[in-house]
């Protein structure tokens, strides 16, 4: 039960993962392009870069969070209550980051993305 366990465990937040990523980056690029209209390079380069990132934490996390601490799941019912606690806290825990990283950038961008620093 156990394997199975992990492997359902790797496999739903891999595709969390994979498909929460492939959003973010769609959308991101907009939000990007808007604040760096007069250097799209740049602004692909940063959302990929956001994406890599993304990617790293996330599958930190997952392999980070896979130990089971309460005990090895005997049946089906454990095995959905460790799935559900599981991906639950990984999801709270990205959103969170992600609201906190789209509330820095929306501060940043009042300064001015485009602001130059006097030399």
């Amino acid at each position: 039960m156990l394997v199975y366990t992990y492997m359902a465990y790797i496999s739903l937040s891999l595709t969390l993962t994979i498909w929460v990523g492939r959003k973010l980056n769609v959308n991101g690029r907009i939000f990007l392009l808007e604040n760096y209209g007069d250097k799209p390079v740049l602004a692909d380069a940063i959302n990929q870069m956001l994406l890599v990132g993304f990617y790293l934490i996330n599958i930190g996390f997952i392999a980070y969070t896979m130990q089971i601490f309460d005990g090895v799941p005997m049946n089906w019912a454990e095995v959905l209550e460790f799935l559900s606690v599981k991906i639950g806290f990984m999801s709270i825990v990205l959103g969170v980051l992600h609201f906190s990283l789209m509330f820095a950038l929306q501060q940043y961008s009042k300064i001015g993305f485009n602001t130059k620093v006097p030399a």
